[in-house]
This record gives C-alpha cells, structure tokens and sequence, in this order.
C-alpha cells in the first residue's frame, strides 16, 4: 500500500492531490493472472454522521466468496462528487488493511478515469492500493455519451473532450446501464470484459453486490453476518 498524501485536507488540497497524481495512472494490463476480485463499498449513516466500509473478495471466475472485511469511522471529509475518495477513502484504507486474502483486482462504486479531473475513486484506491482498479458507477459525473442498447452487453463510450475514458454499459438486459471506466492498472475493453464475467443475474457485478450487502448490514447490525452474504 501507497501511502501517497495526508488525508485531512480542505478541498482546494483535495483538487491539488488530484491533479498531481492523475499523472500516476497506468492504463495497461496487469501481467499477472486474475484470481481474486475484491469489491469496495461504503454507506452512510446520517443520524450518526459514520461512514460503514466493506471490501468482500472473490475468486475469478468462479465468483465464490473468500473473504469480506468491513471497518466503520467518522465521517472525514463533506460530500462533493469530485472528491468522493477523500470521504471514502480513509474508511475502505482501514479495511482493506484487515484483509487477508489480497484481492488482484479491485472493483468500487465511484469513477476511474471518467471524472472531470481523470481521477476517480477507482482511480485514486488504485494508485493507493497499488492494484488494479474498476470504477462501476450508477451515475456519471461526465456528460458525453449516448444510452446503450437495451440487451445486457451493450455499451456505448464516455467520452472527455473526445477521448474514450468510459463506458456505459448494460450489465442486464432492459436494467439501467453502469458507468464503468478503468481506473489503474487496466485499460477500457478489459474493464468491461471483467464488469461482464463478474455479473451473475443482477445489475452489479458480484464484488461490488456483496460489499453492498455488507456495508449496508453494518450500518445496521455494526457487523457482518458472513453466512448472510453466502
């Protein structure tokens, strides 16, 4: 793990952080074969202003779960989407260092490269991580690009000042599509291949269904309940 910037920062730092590490990005391939596929995730408790983080791990392809590490805390940082990973960030840190089982690849719910500034959650996890990253978003924070076809596979490209940096994509037929882009360590086609193999049935690939379910069963319960997410 990359401990590349103090986290209690304002957001004029927060955006200086950004533009400096969004040179660090790597869009190719990882080299080594991947196995394990961990999902990030984290919800949010107004009534106790805390954020409840996930991270659960599963095998590729088989999509079975290996492992799931949840972590709660204060909230750090305001909401503003462009700096999700500065909310969010400090919480997923503190439980993917719980794990045990690495994952080779990371999936989140946030952006990678499709953001304003090219440096997402996805992103910014991955160049802290040192992984490769997804970012698998429901909503987009860029605004060109058309609505894919109605069939699970579709996609059609984001586009930031006309160069591809993401993809809408329907993970399910006649479901709203996903926002995907890649955000370290691996280009645009694979990111979707993955987003695809790791779908079983629901709108959301696996890793990020199962941290869902485990983020949202902390907030509630204040631990996971393993056989709930078998």
């Amino acid at each position: 793990m990359n401990p590349l910037h103090p986290w209690n920062v304002s957001p004029k730092e927060a955006i200086r952080i950004q533009e400096i590490l969004k040179n660090q990005i790597i869009l190719k391939n990882p080299s080594s074969k991947i196995n394990a596929i961990g999902g990030g995730d984290v919800a949010y408790s107004k009534s106790e202003n805390r954020l409840f983080g996930a991270i659960v791990v599963l095998s590729f392809p088989q999509m079975e779960i290996l492992e799931a590490a949840t972590c709660d805390g204060k909230v750090p940082f305001s909401y503003i989407p462009t700096l999700l990973s500065f909310r969010e960030g400090p919480i997923l840190i503190k439980t993917f260092q719980k794990l045990k089982t690495k994952p080779d690849l990371m999936m989140f719910d946030g952006q990678g490269i499709a953001h304003p500034r090219g440096i997402g959650l996805a992103s910014h996890m991955g160049l802290v991580f040192d992984l490769p990253s997804i970012g698998c978003a429901k909503t987009p924070l860029l605004r060109e690009f058309t609505s894919p076809g109605l069939p699970k596979g579709s996609y059609e490209w984001i586009r930031k000042e006309g160069k591809k940096v993401g993809a809408v994509l329907r993970t399910k037929d006649s479901v709203k599509p996903l926002f995907i882009s890649p955000g370290h360590r691996i280009d645009l086609m694979t990111s979707i291949e993955l987003v695809l193999e790791s779908c079983r049935g629901f709108r959301f690939p696996e890793p990020l269904r199962k941290a869902h379910q485990a983020s949202r069963m902390i907030k509630r319960k204040s631990k996971v309940y393993v056989p709930y997410l078998m």
